[in-house]
């Protein structure tokens, strides 16, 4: 685990992000930060809609037209990204120094070519890296992410791979383009739970590189990350180290969703208002619909709490 005594290597604070829509002004992420340590795993997870993608996305200047960063700073290199406007600013570090493990295999990968060129063209795109020095390092990077015989796939084409194996492409990929930081977007999505497994096993095998990962895969964020981040209708409303999240979280939503796991008896109960029900009244509990906990001081929106060498967002820990 990445020593929190060193200075982070990205650092978000207050981040505020919003999309125009129809003439409206929406409000995706609220006030959100984070840091990132050498050598770690960090997993954000959520539900969907809460908006751990778009704040991820806003590391390497992947929003949407419509999106901007309309707040708080994300400090990289003595850089603030949040002031990055156009492309040729945001491909000094894509690719190069953060690069991004996209979450669909299947629309990511180029069906036309071989899998051990696509690979090579990251190297040779970031790295400035050609010929058969570019082949020798896609086939390190393969047997990275624990591609077997390495050789005969480095020949073969997206449709000849199961889609536990094509994410691992993109993961070998993701890391081809010789960035110390890696951002991967839902990795596991639509996968069954033996593809997981070999997600999983690649990521564990990345070594000193720094990843965050996006998931809503609660057992996969358990499997790979050394700390974790918990969202909520656009706020980070959780966090802490995984061992203490996932065996005791503090946050009554945290809590849900780990209840709602079948393991654990699929017990959780957060009653049937939306999740954004309160999003847009900025004096109320984004959770206060759903929370079993709520009481009358939860219609003021509770701070990011320090619980020892964690946070929270709730009133229940002010005491």
């Amino acid at each position: 685990m990445a020593n929190m005594e060193r200075e982070p290597i990205l650092s978000a604070r207050d981040v505020e992000i919003s999309f125009s829509l129809r003439g409206r002004k929406l409000n995706a992420i609220r006030r959100c930060s984070l840091d990132l340590y050498q050598g770690e795993t960090l997993a954000i997870v959520g539900e969907s809609g809460s908006g751990k993608s778009v704040f991820t996305k806003s590391f390497l200047g992947m929003l949407d037209a419509n999106g901007s960063i309309t707040g708080g700073t994300i400090m990289f290199e003595g850089n603030d990204l949040a002031k990055y406007k156009t492309e040729k600013d945001w491909m000094t570090i894509r690719g190069k120094k953060i690069s991004m493990v996209m979450q669909d295999p299947m629309t990511s990968l180029n069906p036309l070519k071989k899998i051990g060129r696509q690979i090579e063209e990251s190297i040779e795109l970031n790295q400035g890296i050609k010929g058969p020095e570019a082949k020798k390092l896609a086939l390190e990077m393969l047997k990275k992410v624990g591609i077997p015989d390495p050789e005969r796939r480095y020949q073969q084409y997206p449709h000849e791979f199961s889609g536990g194996m094509r994410q691992r492409v993109l993961i070998a990929m993701g890391i081809a383009a010789g960035a110390d930081l890696v951002l991967a977007d839902e990795p596991t999505k639509g996968l069954d739970r033996r593809r997981i497994a070999l997600v999983e096993d690649a990521f564990q095998r990345l070594g000193e590189r720094t990843l965050l990962c996006v998931t809503h895969d609660l057992r996969f964020a358990h499997a790979i990350s050394s700390r974790v981040v918990v969202m909520y209708a656009s706020q980070q409303i959780e966090s802490g180290d995984s061992p203490s999240f996932f065996a005791e979280p503090l946050h009554p939503y945290s809590r849900a969703m780990l209840e709602a796991l079948p393991e654990n008896g699929l017990r959780a109960n957060m009653g049937f208002a939306p999740p954004r029900q309160d999003v847009d009244a900025q004096s109320v509990c984004h959770f206060y619909g759903r929370c079993p906990w709520r009481s009358e001081r939860c219609r003021k929106a509770p701070p990011l709490m320090t619980v020892g060498k964690r946070k929270v967002r709730c009133w229940k820990y002010a005491d």
